[in-house]
């Protein structure tokens, strides 16, 4: 697995990362814990270096497991982890968000200790809170990252503006927020800003929570604690609708004897050098098949295939409902 390094950094992870978060929550029941952990090491023996979850993914539990099954690989790998919802003592998540400098630093205390390491290499702020000046937020990772608890300082799904006030408080090593063929929006501003400023780009959901792996399709059932029941591109009308996405993965994937899945996320490693997704799995040969993804060699025929087709697709549906849709790109 070749490697990456996350903008003007010194943060070197694998060019793919691995998305924990469907492990324990998101994607229906969470999976059964010697396989979450059979699954995390046969990504590091794989070469996976880079592993992300937060404290809300369970709660806790995620980071629970991230933790048990990455220690005895502790000094080969770099943990991300996050902060900034509200929840309570025993697990139980709270209305609202929480990035008081207090709040952090009793949460990265917390982090540190489920996940069984003196040290956070990524912390990101999971959300922008509109309550606290993300110049105090900044401040309260600086003291952190002072003090030896925290390598790094990243932002989830934050605005330009955002962006460039909490990076001349704190270098902002990494931004974490959707990217893929299925949702291209960071392309017009967040991209050309995080160029600018030499901060690296981790897309989570690069396979578009699913759709673009072309194994799901209008008929698909999801459980029905799976998020994707409430998310309005992935209704069965936006699905039929989306295939297109699909289909045009379908052909480049036929042609270079590779998956829709593979095609997607060679694209996205091609879109800049400091740009490193996550894709997330509960199977081995689901994540196989998504490492085989940083091999597929596109050409720059192929690139301007795959972008002059995708511009001509209207994606149909809302990346999120109304509730959550409110707290992104402040």
């Amino acid at each position: 697995m070749k490697k990456r390094i996350l903008g003007e950094s010194s943060l070197d992870v694998s060019a793919l990362g691995f998305g924990c978060m469907g492990l324990s929550s998101g994607y229906g029941p969470a999976t059964e814990k010697s396989q979450a952990i059979a699954v995390i090491r046969g990504a590091v023996e794989r070469g996976v270096t880079f592993f992300d979850t937060a404290e809300i993914y369970g709660p806790f539990k995620n980071e629970e497991l991230v933790g048990e099954a990455l220690v005895p690989f502790r000094a080969q790998v770099k943990i991300a982890t996050k902060f900034g919802f509200r929840i309570g003592p025993n697990g139980e998540r709270l209305d609202g968000l929480d990035s008081r400098p207090a709040h952090i630093k009793e949460v990265a205390e917390a982090s540190l200790t489920r996940l069984k390491t003196d040290v956070i290499d990524l912390y990101y702020q999971h959300r922008v809170d509109p309550d606290v000046p993300i110049e105090d937020v900044a401040g309260a990772v600086k003291e952190l990252i002072q003090a030896g608890k925290v390598k790094h300082f990243g932002l989830s799904e934050a605005g330009a503006k955002t962006i460039r006030r909490a990076h001349a408080v704190q270098p902002v090593t990494a931004l974490q927020s959707e990217y893929s063929l299925f949702w291209r929006e960071p392309e017009t501003e967040i991209v050309p800003l995080l160029e600018e400023l030499g901060i690296g780009f981790v897309p989570f959901s690069p396979l578009g929570k699913g759709f673009l792996t072309g194994k799901i399709d209008e008929n698909t059932k999801f459980d029905a604690t799976d998020f994707r029941n409430v998310v309005p591109r992935f209704t069965p009308e936006a699905r039929k609708a989306n295939q297109a996405v699909v289909d045009l993965l379908n052909v480049i994937a036929t042609r270079l004897k590779a998956t829709p899945a593979q095609v997607a996320l060679a694209w996205l490693l091609a879109q800049k050098p400091w740009i490193v997704p996550i894709p997330g799995t509960t199977k081995l040969h689901r994540l196989e098949e998504n490492l085989g993804g940083a091999t597929v060699e596109l050409t720059a025929a192929d690139l301007h295939e795959i972008t002059a087709a995708s511009d001509k697709i209207t994606l149909q549906g809302a990346r999120y409902p109304a509730h959550l849709q409110k707290l992104i790109g402040r």
